[in-house]
């Protein structure tokens, strides 16, 4: 299924716009869906308000940057599948492989999981890897077991 570009942003500024309207630390940490192509999602937040006393990013930043970017692809793909859920993070593994001293971007890429159950009122599984970096390198890896129900 194919969207348009300007629709892609539109969705970009509308999650962002859910994401910190529902959660307000993510507006506090300045989140921002950057990119998506319709399988693969780019959040990034600035360095600033999410430092810690060492002067790299918080780890608590980061695994909320990460923990969104999951949940975001799942709502973009609810929204390409015409389909509505309430999402929630059921498990989650983060590994923090080295520290972040520049404006990270949070990449995952959707499984191509058919959420169409969803509308014959079942719960769909979703485990994401969410990975985090600083330009080219690899800064922390995020695996995600998130959970769709049906929206009653």
């Amino acid at each position: 299924m194919s969207i348009e570009l300007s629709s892609l942003d539109c969705l970009l500024k509308e999650l962002t716009s859910t994401w910190h309207k529902t959660i307000p630390l993510s507006e506090f940490m300045q989140v921002s869906a950057d990119e998506y192509d319709e399988y693969q999602l780019s959040v990034s937040a600035p360095l600033a308000p999410n430092i810690n006393l060492h002067q790299t990013m918080f780890a608590g930043s980061i695994y909320t940057l990460m923990t969104l970017t999951g949940w975001g692809v799942i709502w973009l793909q609810q929204k390409q599948q015409q389909v509505t859920g309430d999402i929630v993070l059921a498990k989650a593994d983060v590994r923090y492989i080295a520290p972040i001293n520049e404006r990270p971007k949070a990449v995952v890429t959707w499984p191509n999981i058919d959420l169409s159950v969803l509308e014959k009122g079942h719960r769909v599984k979703c485990k994401l890897l969410v990975e985090l970096y600083c330009n080219d390198k690899l800064c922390a890896s995020f695996e995600g077991v998130y959970i769709t129900t049906p929206r009653k």
